[in-house]
């Protein structure tokens, strides 16, 4: 039987994520497609490999003014809808990532009250669809960047409005955007110092379990079918504690974000692992939520909030750019050597996003660092089927093997979706 079977599938630490199917092709009349020659090719992964959504599908007003850290042109603070979108970076956007983080905080979702931002963010939302690209939306509950309005309010009137929120997002984006940090670093949230927000107050005086039952609920009182992640930055016992204690109090949570930044230096193969093995043992699928590993200066030890490191430039270096490619490659291929994580976000395309740090892959000017290059020979090389003609046996049959994902058949101007995935040995496709 021709067969189709990449080397890319032979490493043992990543073999859980592929899989072989025997293909059964017919055309148009329903006839078996026997002694033919079709093209095979990946469409995408099941594994995620997002990023944040860059400038130019960005979908709010900049309001990088407000807050220390954002800019005009980063996810956080990107143009509106009608911006065009600059061809070099949308093709290096959408060349390694196939899901996007778009930006739904609340402070400049909705910094006049009653005019939520809601349009733009649907185009944006259906751009990156067109494209073949999933999308998340983040996040629906935070005490940070919140609105200025809120502040004054009651808290009684802070947790109406913070659940008509909720359901408004959810509702608006329902079938553009089924995938939400339902609420965000609430480890922090009520003891949060750094401002004074009506949020952390509310979750002062209601408790964690109260705010996190409430992101979660109304969520998922808006669309049953929504997909939702309780996120954050802490990866201490706390962070267990607290997931101990929203599972046993049954709230329905789907999967568990684990965030790294690690603007003070990689992690490194044994942490990362730790780390992993530490959050896997609930038996909920792990989202890295928000990775970022810099081409510059590392950030001083002694930093404690890593928003306390203010710089007016931070440039990235040939040799950081060289540790960057490194470590991202082995970050990524840790990440996916443990079978819980099924998604990866990298925070930023492009440099001078969170606190203008040298976290992208690409720089100011719009070129590639060599990190670039190294995460895209992964994703779209060696974890990654390219066209590839075959010839089917009598039956009309071939067997591909790759990672799990979605893959098209084409043959004489028809072409056919299948799938390969775990637990199914076969699947059958017919030409349009």
């Amino acid at each position: 039987m021709p067969t189709l079977n990449r080397s890319y599938t032979s490493d043992p630490a990543l073999s859980h994520r592929s899989g072989t199917t025997r293909l059964t092709i017919s055309g148009p009349d329903g006839a078996p497609l026997a002694r033919r020659e079709v093209e095979v090719v990946q469409r995408r992964h099941d594994v995620e490999f997002a990023c944040i959504s860059p400038g130019f599908v960005g979908t709010v007003e900049s309001a990088a003014d407000d807050l220390p850290g954002l800019r005009s042109g980063s996810a956080e603070t990107a143009r509106t809808a009608d911006a065009e979108p600059d061809a070099r970076t949308a093709a290096q956007w959408l060349d390694l990532f196939d899901t996007a983080t778009l930006p739904f905080y609340w402070g400049y979702f909705e910094s006049e009250r009653g005019a939520p931002q809601t349009a733009p963010l649907q185009a944006s939302a259906r751009w990156f669809a067109e494209r073949g690209v999933r999308t998340k939306g983040h996040p629906l509950v935070w005490h940070s960047v919140q609105p200025e309005w809120l502040k004054a309010l009651p808290t009684d009137d802070v947790e109406r409005l913070l659940r008509e929120r909720v359901r408004r997002e959810v509702t608006d984006f329902t079938g553009l955007v089924d995938t939400w940090d339902a609420i965000n670093e609430v480890v922090i949230m009520p003891v949060f110092d750094k401002d004074d927000n009506a949020v952390t107050r509310l979750a002062r005086e209601r408790g964690r379990l109260a705010m996190i039952r409430l992101a979660f609920e109304e969520a998922r009182a808006a669309n049953p079918s929504i997909r939702l992640l309780l996120n954050d930055f802490d990866t201490s016992t706390g962070y267990e504690c607290l997931i101990e204690a929203v599972l046993e109090a049954g709230i329905d949570v789907d999967v568990l974000g684990v965030q790294s930044h690690m603007h003070q230096g990689y992690w490194g193969e044994e942490k990362t692992q730790r780390v992993l093995d530490r959050f896997a043992r609930y038996g909920l699928p792990l989202h890295f939520t928000e990775s970022t590993l810099l081409s510059g200066e590392l950030m001083p030890a002694e930093i404690v909030d890593l928003n306390d490191h203010q710089v007016t430039e931070w440039p990235s270096t040939p040799e950081g750019e060289a540790r960057q490619a490194d470590e991202l490659v082995r970050h990524y291929r840790t990440l996916l050597a443990h079978p819980a994580v099924e998604s990866i976000t990298y925070w930023g395309l492009e440099d001078g996003g969170w606190l203008n740090a040298p976290g992208g892959l690409v720089r100011a000017d719009g070129t590639p660092k060599p990190g670039y290059d190294a995460l895209r020979s992964l994703v779209r090389g060696e974890w990654w089927l390219a066209p590839t003609t075959m010839q089917t046996d009598d039956d009309g049959g071939l067997e591909v093997t790759g990672w799990f994902g979605d893959y098209e058949v084409r043959a004489g101007g028809g072409a056919a979706s299948f799938r390969i995935e775990p637990g199914v040995p076969s699947s059958s496709a017919t030409l349009d």
